[in-house]
C-alpha cells in the first residue's frame, strides 16, 4: 500500500511528478517509525545490545543495495542523495588527479548535479568540460561518443536516464569505449535506477549515484557506487567521527577503508533503514516488470497527446516515462498552473538542465513524469486536461 495525498484543488490527485519524488509505501513509513519510535540509538558507537542491534540493521542496508545493483557491499557509500555521491567523485576523485589538459566529456542535457561539480574541478584543476554533441532530439548516441573520445579524456560524466528528455544511455557501450580510450565513467543513475533493472557489472561503470526519495525511499539518503580500488584512492569529501582509524596532535590522520571512510558523521540512519524496505519493495514487484508498465503507460500517453495539434512534444521517441512538451503560445509554468487546477501535478522549468536550452531552443518546459502505480486512467485525465491548455484558460486562473 502507497501513502499518498488523495486530492489538490478540489480534485483527485493525479501525480505525475515521479522524476522529481515518489509516494512511499507503508514499509517504508514503518521502518522509519519503528527506528524513531522503538530504537532510536547511534550506530557503529554504543557498546550497548540496542546501539548492536541497530549497527547491524544499518549494515544489513548496504548488502541490500549491492544486491539490487550487482556490487559489492565494501563499495556501496552511504550518502544523503545524488548530488552528494557526485560531488563526492567531482571532489574526492576528479581534483585529486585530474591535471592541466585532462578533459572532462560530458552532454548538455546533464542535471546540474552532474555538471555543476566538474564545472569547480575545471576551476581548480585546469583540466576542461567538452561536451558530446546530442542529435536534433537530443540524444546521445554511441556514434557521437566514440567521435567525440580522444586521447585526453580521463572521465566520463553522465546520465544513464537524462531527466528532462528521459532518453537512455547505452551506459555498456560507453563504458566500454571509455575504458579503451583510458577515462572512468561517472554515471548519474538517479532517473534510471528506479525504473530499470540495474547490474553495475554489466555496464562496467566506474561510479554510480542514485538517490532513495526517487525511488520510494526516504528523503536524506543515496548511494554511491565506485568500483573499490577507485573508491580507496579517493580522497574523502569530509572528514569527522567515524571515518578515521586514529589521529594525533600532530596532524596524522589514518582514515577507515572504503566505504567508511567517506561517511563521517551521524548518518541519516531512519533513511537507510526505509531505503532498505523500499528496494525490497521494488524487487517484490519486479524491476522488469516496473518498466515494462512504464513503458506501455508512456506509449499510450504519447499517442493521445500527438492527438493535439496544440502540443510540442520533444521525447515522443524516448522510452523511459518522462514527458516533456509545452503548449504553443502558451508559458510552460502558466501550463503547469492550469494542470494544478485539475488536480494534476507536473513540473514546469529548465529542470535542473540549464544548458539544454541550446538543444531544445526553449528554456522552459512541462514534465510529466511517470511511475508503475499511475494508471491509464489517470493518462486520460491528463490528456483530457491538457487539451484545455490555452491562453485564455491560463489567464482565466488569475482573474
Amino acid at each position: 500500500m502507497l501513502s499518498r495525498p488523495h486530492s489538490m484543488q478540489s480534485h483527485p490527485l493525479i501525480y505525475l511528478d515521479n522524476a522529481a519524488t515518489t509516494f512511499k509505501p507503508q514499509c517504508v513509513i514503518d521502518a522509519v517509525s519503528h527506528y524513531y519510535t522503538d530504537q532510536c540509538v547511534s550506530v557503529h558507537r554504543g557498546d550497548y545490545d540496542l546501539s548492536y542491534q541497530v549497527s547491524a540493521q544499518y549494515e544489513q542496508v548496504r548488502d541490500t543495495i549491492a544486491r539490487f545493483i550487482h556490487a559489492d557491499s565494501r563499495e556501496i557509500v552511504l550518502t544523503s542523495g545524488a548530488s552528494a555521491a557526485l560531488n563526492l567523485v567531482a571532489y574526492g576523485y576528479g581534483r585529486r588527479f585530474l591535471k592541466e589538459g585532462d578533459v572532462i566529456l560530458t552532454t548538455e542535457a546533464e542535471h546540474a548535479s552532474c555538471i555543476l561539480p566538474w564545472f569547480k574541478v575545471q576551476e581548480e584543476t585546469g583540466a576542461r568540460i567538452e561536451y558530446i554533441p546530442l542529435t536534433e532530439d537530443g540524444q546521445l548516441t554511441v556514434e557521437n561518443f566514440r567521435q567525440a573520445l580522444h586521447e585526453n579524456v580521463r572521465v566520463v560524466a553522465l546520465a544513464s536516464v537524462t531527466n528532462v528528455l528521459g532518453y537512455v544511455a547505452d551506459m555498456r557501450q560507453i563504458s566500454r569505449l571509455a575504458h579503451e580510450a583510458g577515462a572512468v565513467v561517472v554515471c548519474d543513475g538517479a532517473q534510471s535506477v528506479p525504473h530499470i533493472a540495474t547490474d553495475v557489472r554489466d555496464w562496467d561503470v566506474d561510479f554510480l549515484a542514485f538517490s532513495g526519495h526517487k525511488m520510494c525511499g526516504p528523503t536524506g539518503i543515496g548511494v554511491l557506487y565506485g568500483k573499490y580500488e577507485l573508491l580507496q584512492k579517493m580522497d574523502a569529501f569530509m572528514l569527522g567521527g567515524g571515518s578515521n582509524a586514529r589521529f594525533d596532535m600532530c596532524g596524522n590522520i589514518l582514515l577507515k577503508q572504503a566505504p567508511f571512510k567517506f561517511e563521517a558523521g551521524t548518518p541519516a540512519i531512519e533513511a537507510a533503514l526505509g531505503l532498505k524496505q523500499a528496494i525490497e519493495y521494488l524487487e517484490a514487484i519486479g524491476m522488469d516488470n516496473i518498466e515494462e508498465a512504464e513503458r506501455q503507460l508512456k506509449r499510450y500517453a504519447v499517442e493521445q497527446l500527438q492527438k493535439l495539434d496544440h502540443l510540442i512534444l520533444y521525447n515522443p521517441h524516448s522510452t523511459s516515462g518522462i514527458i516533456t512538451f509545452n503548449a504553443k503560445d502558451v508559458f510552460a509554468q502558466d501550463a503547469a498552473s492550469y494542470l494544478n487546477s485539475r488536480g494534476i501535478a507536473v513540473r514546469s522549468g529548465n529542470h535542473c538542465a540549464k544548458i539544454l536550452l541550446n538543444v531544445l531552443k526553449t528554456s522552459e518546459t512541462v514534465r510529466a513524469s511517470l511511475y508503475f502505480y499511475n494508471t491509464k486512467e489517470e493518462i486520460d485525465r491528463f490528456v483530457e486536461a491538457c487539451s484545455e491548455i490555452t491562453l485564455e484558460n491560463c489567464v482565466g486562473l488569475f482573474l
